[in-house]
């Protein structure tokens, strides 16, 4: 597999439509495919299935999966709360429980198959819901807590942390777009970066290659090496990867 672009796999969603097309479309950010891309990836978009229970979800994600060498969860709108047992909040917005089922199939079989994950945004909210936890429905809801909408702001990581070793720094300005965020940390995950004022912004699994951003490392990384290194770092993981398959 030495030479070739290992495949990464990024969810799609369903669209109205797009310039040119006469039909609905299913869609990636271009942002994140670009970020694989310059990091040596081939990006792969996968269309959103439903299956009859989440055990066929699950089988047929992992037939989807077997086929490439990473998989980068992405950004989005809010996630069901339903899925980690709360009520709706009133700014909870953009609910798909069929997109959000399909999400946690592939998450649940690059977890259970050992296949390297970026998980951002959404995609990390998408891991700890996966994993068990809750999530925060709305920041500006807690006083102690800054703006993470369309802001640039600094995280610092933890010392020897996946994140941490991949970008080669513990302090890193992230762009942030979001109103929620991880609250209680879902099982086999650990904390691995917060906001000055104590959101959580990394996480990780404690084993495999399984790495969860809270901001965007898509939107800087064609100017920001240490954006960037946290896709070259994807790419080597899923190089490894593809030269066992």
């Amino acid at each position: 597999m030495s030479g070739l672009r290992p495949f990464v796999a990024l969810p799609g969603r369903d669209a109205e439509s797009a310039a040119g097309l006469r039909t609905e479309v299913v869609a990636a950010g271009a942002r994140y495919t670009s970020a694989v891309e310059r990091a040596g990836g081939q990006p792969v978009v996968v269309p959103p299935f439903a299956d009859d229970d989440d055990a066929a979800m699950l089988t047929r994600a992992r037939l989807i999966l077997s086929r490439v060498d990473a998989l980068v969860m992405v950004g989005g709108a809010d996630i069901d709360p339903g899925l980690y047992g709360a009520d709706p909040h009133p700014r909870t917005d953009g609910v798909d429980r069929r997109q959000d089922s399909f999400e946690l199939a592939l998450l649940g079989a690059a977890i259970a198959d050992d296949i390297p994950v970026l998980a951002i945004c959404r995609g990390m909210q998408v891991l700890n819901v996966a994993c068990g936890g809750t999530l925060v429905q709305h920041l500006p809801d807690l006083p102690s807590i800054g703006s993470h909408g369309k802001v640039h702001h600094e995280v610092h990581l933890a010392s020897g942390s996946l994140v941490a070793d991949a970008i080669g720094a513990t302090e890193v300005c992230g762009h942030s777009v979001h109103h929620q965020a991880v609250d209680r940390l879902g099982k086999g995950l650990r904390i691995t970066g917060r906001a000055a004022d104590g959101t959580i912004e990394a996480v990780e699994l404690e084993r495999g290659w399984v790495v969860g951003t809270q901001w965007h490392p898509e939107d800087t990384a064609v100017d920001d090496a240490h954006q960037s290194a946290l896709f070259d770092a994807l790419i080597v993981r899923a190089h490894r990867r593809a030269a066992r398959r």
